[in-house]
């Protein structure tokens, strides 16, 4: 089994200052999935507490095709060249933002320009005072004054057996419902939820049959809310079949246009406590 590559410019960006954040928010452990074609970053689709959003928390896919992320990309095992394991969210920030720091230092005079790319890797170490060898997820990079190693302590490899239950997990996450319905102003949303969740920890979600989008939050002293009108609809309108979740799609742009960015997915299933009626 093994795992080997170098990391891009953005690939690296996108994970410093978008999806870790977002992920740590989320939970404390995610699972880290390399395919062939993807790497991924899952959060609940396993475990005791991954019943799915039924009431079994939230559920995060966080999917990159290899080219953005990576270059150099080797990932080979006898689960089909397939690996996953868990990890702490913050650890492995922590560890990314380390070598990004050495990584970025200025290169002394008389050096030559440029430094060299971060690797990441999966090891096998034997720590002090340990006779069993334990995973870590490793990056390594040099700067201008200074190398630095990072090991991030990670969970035994899944096995063939957890891989398919991983990939039938996700399999199921990504069925999306049957009605989507598009709000252009992300921060404006992000906002309102902020606002929100200073006066209730309950959310109601509404769409009406004109396309409105309800936010309301309501105790027993006051009620507060908000609507987006007119939205665009996409697909039928109709309940999700099967277990009620609400599910957040965010949507990624290639650079300078308004062409959408496929080599990047990231949505979330929340758990609906009342799924109300069509």
């Amino acid at each position: 089994m093994k795992f080997k590559a170098f990391f891009t410019d953005d690939g690296i960006s996108l994970l410093d200052k978008r999806f870790l954040p977002a992920m740590d928010k989320v939970g404390r452990v995610c699972h880290f999935f390399f395919t062939p074609t993807h790497a991924m970053l899952l959060h609940n689709l396993l475990g005791a507490t991954a019943a799915g959003p039924d009431g079994g928390g939230p559920q995060c896919v966080a999917q990159f095709a290899k080219d953005l992320l990576f270059r150099e990309y080797n990932v080979s095992s006898r689960n089909g060249n397939q690996i996953a394991f868990s990890v702490e969210v913050a650890l492995l920030h922590r560890a990314l933002r380390s070598v990004l720091a050495v990584h970025a230092q200025p290169p002394a005079a008389g050096d030559a320009p440029g430094a060299p790319a971060i690797q990441v890797k999966l090891v096998n170490k034997l720590p002090v005072g340990s006779r069993t060898a334990t995973p870590f997820l490793t990056f390594e990079t040099k700067g201008a004054r200074a190398a630095v190693v990072q090991d991030v302590p990670i969970s035994r490899p899944l096995s063939r057996s957890d891989i398919e239950r991983l990939q039938a997990a996700l399999d199921a996450a990504k069925d999306l419902p049957q009605t989507l319905v598009q709000v252009p102003d992300l921060p404006q949303l992000q906002s309102l939820v902020d606002r929100l969740k200073n006066v209730g920890d309950l959310l109601t979600v509404a769409v009406t049959q004109y396309s409105d989008l309800h936010l309301q939050v309501s105790t027993s002293l006051v009620t507060v809310g908000s609507e987006f009108r007119k939205l665009r609809v996409i697909g039928d309108r109709g309940i999700a079949p099967g277990g009620a979740c609400l599910t957040v799609v965010f949507q990624y742009f290639i650079p300078g246009t308004r062409l959408a960015d496929k080599s990047i997915s990231f949505y979330c299933r929340l758990p609906v406590l009342d799924p109300g009626s069509s």
